[in-house]
This record gives structure tokens, sequence and C-alpha cells, in this order.
């Protein structure tokens, strides 16, 4: 009769390790997305002078070549967020470096970066793109009459004269939250 403790024992170790158990897992996945816009014609505060080119001129784009994408993390503490699209306006400077940027939101697609709860989406995007690298704009000057087929590139060039630019992009937010139940039978 000794045995019959060790026996009720051992069937209730054997229920235990059949049961069950629940682990819930938080997750939280921010996307962000990001693309630049056409500059704006008419007022308002995206306006950008345009420059126009002489005959004998060409204009090289700079060409983005780091770029992290911005982090919310935890100062933004909803749960869920639609896509929300806010704007910047970002000042290059003749060597490539981000000077500055400031938020767009006179367009109807940026209005979301004036409402005070999207600030850290704002933030976030300014601390990104503070981080940004380009290669240099540059006003292309070439002999007169020997603009290339090709004013973008500047290959023969009597002189390559870099520029500061203000570019304007849109970041689409979208924060998903979600919980799923993993079941792990046994141990």
């Amino acid at each position: 009769m000794k045995s019959a403790p060790l026996l009720m024992m051992a069937a209730l170790l054997v229920g235990c390790a059949t049961q069950d158990r629940l682990t819930t897992v938080d997750t939280r996945s921010e996307n962000v997305g990001h693309q630049r816009l056409r500059p704006q014609t008419g007022g308002g505060e995206g306006q950008v002078q345009a420059y126009s080119l002489g005959a004998s001129e060409g204009y090289r784009m700079p060409q983005l070549r780091m770029a992290p994408d911005p982090q919310v993390g935890d100062r933004d503490p909803r749960a869920e967020l639609a896509p929300t699209t806010i704007c910047l306006q970002v000042v290059v400077d003749a060597q490539g470096r981000v000077e500055r940027s400031m938020p767009l939101t006179d367009r109807p697609e940026c209005a979301a970066g004036a409402a005070g709860e999207n600030a850290p989406l704002l933030q976030a995007a300014q601390e990104a793109v503070a981080m940004w690298e380009y290669s240099s704009a540059a006003v292309c000057h070439f002999a007169p009459g020997k603009a290339p087929a090709d004013r973008g590139d500047c290959r023969g060039a009597e002189r390559v004269e870099p520029v500061a630019v203000t570019l304007q992009y849109a970041f689409t937010f979208e924060v998903v939250k979600g919980q799923h139940v993993v079941r792990m039978q046994g141990r």
C-alpha cells in the first residue's frame, strides 16, 4: 500500500503534463513608407522657387544614398493607426547633407501632420531625414552649343556647380498591434 501514494502522485504529474499552457504574445508592427512629392504650383508653404536652365546648362538631381526609416516606438502609445500621411519639406545643402526639414501641411494629403496626436510621427520623420545623405544636386555648365541630349548627366560639362535643393516627401505611417495565443502541449 506504500505504492498507492506514488501511483497517485504519478497520475497527477501525467495529468499536469498534458494540460495546455496558454501564452499571450503582444506584437507591434510599425510600417512606414515614403515617397517624393512633386513641387506645388501656386502659393502655400510648399512653394518652391523654380530655376530656369539656360540653353547650355543641365541639372543633375540629387540621389538618396542613405535613408534610415523613421522609428516611432514607444513615443506613440497608440495600439493601432490606420495609414496616416505626414509630409516634410527637406532642405539639402550643396554637399548632399540635410540642412533642415519643416512640416508641410498645406496639401490635402499632408493635413494629418497638423494634428497634435500625430506629433510623434512628425518627430520620427524629422529625426530620420536628419540622417539622410544624398549625392549633391548640381547645375552642369556646358560649352555654348555643346549641351548633351541628357541634360541630367554632367559628363562632358565644363563646370559642375553643386547646389542646394528643397525636396518634399510624404511619409505614410501605419501601426498594427495584434494578440495571438500560442498553445503549447506538454512540458
